[in-house]
């Protein structure tokens, strides 16, 4: 499910892999926090099942207050944990794993793919 912890885990996930990247662009970049959407139609079971993906806020950058729109994309493992109520945290890949997310300074945006 999306919750407060999830987002609390995703802010934390966001922030090691911004500390151990060697992306001159994104060295030295935090994350102070990731919004669920205002509605929890935009993030209901179904919406995430025919979208398979969910619109955020991300705070990040060198101060961490820069307002990032951060898209979170489901992957089968994934869409079948949310539809069952189950935990995601294990769906969001090592911090190692450099794939598992992009990030566009210019356009203020970042993609989460998760598993």
């Amino acid at each position: 499910m999306l919750t407060k912890e999830f987002c609390e885990f995703l802010e934390s996930k966001l922030s090691k892999a911004f500390a151990d990247t060697n992306n001159a662009e994104t060295k030295g970049f935090w994350c102070d926090g990731v919004l669920l959407p205002t509605f929890e139609s935009q993030y209901s079971k179904k919406f995430v099942n025919d979208k398979r993906k969910v619109s955020m806020i991300a705070f990040v950058g060198i101060s961490g207050q820069d307002r990032y729109e951060l898209t979170l994309h489901f992957g089968q493992k994934s869409l079948s944990k949310y539809a069952r109520d189950l935990e995601l945290t294990e769906c969001v890949p090592h911090t190692e794993n450099s794939n598992w997310f992009d990030i566009d300074t210019n356009q203020k945006k970042i993609d989460i793919y998760l598993g």
